[in-house]
């Protein structure tokens, strides 16, 4: 039988260490129901996807590290909003919202009528949900095993995105909800990984972290989470929406040692399980 699950897991191909990669807009299916009310050409190409991320990270397996990436669209449900539908920024930028209506170029999704509230509380429960409970039963595996875990939850984003800002974004953003979700020995880490390269780096400006990171990051517990979002242009054409090998080449061999010294740095955690943030 055809998996039927709103999400991907590639398990580790090696022995499983304590970091768990999410990747929760890189999905591209749209079912038939969603589909045939949406404009056709945004069926086609759904111009917001994290192109290509679960691919871009996936040398992950064969670090031990678990992965799991969306199936479905983000214009189907977006799983990085806060479920109740709340903001996640106080600034005057433009958010979509949990079920979309509008593009981040605010272009109508839907050719009439938008989803009610019966049909938004479907895709919560048949999409959303499900990704987010594989996301605790995965940590809580880890949680097992392990006095410190790390969720790292990855993006991108086209350069200039100006309901968002009038400034193009730096090529690398990390973000931990200014120092809350996660230990500050591995910001520290990622930092100094991130900038020891020829990459523009930016620290939680203009993005800290969406709901994954917020929600699943509680250091207190030993469950740490970042966010790394990169603008596109970094490893990919966006124009022709086609992965760059040389660039993708040169990006995998950042994200391998960033995920290295952080394995290395949650690892050194354990003796040290009661940490104040």
């Amino acid at each position: 039988m055809a998996n039927q699950d709103p999400y991907y897991v590639v398990p580790p191909k090696t022995a499983p260490v304590p970091v768990l990669l999410s990747s929760p807009h890189s999905g591209t299916e749209i079912p038939v129901s969603v589909a045939a009310a949406m404009r056709p050409s945004l069926v086609e190409v759904p111009e917001d996807t994290d192109w290509f991320v679960h691919q871009l990270y996936d040398f992950v397996s064969h670090l031990g590290v678990t992965a799991i990436h969306a199936r479905y669209s983000r214009y189907v449900i977006d799983l990085n909003r806060d479920p109740a539908n709340q903001p996640l920024y106080a600034d005057s930028r433009k958010e979509t919202a949990l079920v979309p209506t509008h593009t981040f170029s605010g272009e109508p999704l839907y050719r009439d009528e938008v989803p009610n509230s019966k049909e938004r509380e479907r895709r919560l429960e048949n999409y959303f949900r499900p990704y987010h409970l594989k996301l605790e039963d995965l940590l809580a595996e880890m949680r097992g095993q392990y006095s410190h875990v790390l969720l790292l939850d990855a993006h991108s984003i086209r350069r200039l995105v100006k309901t968002i800002s009038e400034k193009p974004f730096a090529d690398l953003i990390l973000g931990d909800q200014n120092g809350k979700t996660a230990h500050p020995k591995l910001i520290q880490s990622a930092l100094e990984t991130l900038n020891s390269s020829s990459f523009q780096v930016s620290h939680n400006v203009p993005f800290k972290g969406g709901y994954i990171t917020r929600h699943f990051g509680r250091p207190s517990a030993g469950i740490h989470s970042l966010q790394l979002e990169m603008s596109q242009d970094v490893y990919m054409d966006p124009a022709k929406l086609t992965l760059d090998p040389a660039k993708a080449t040169t990006v995998r061999a950042l994200l391998r040692e960033l995920i290295e010294n952080l394995l290395t740095t949650v690892q050194s955690l354990e003796e040290t399980y009661e940490i104040e943030i």
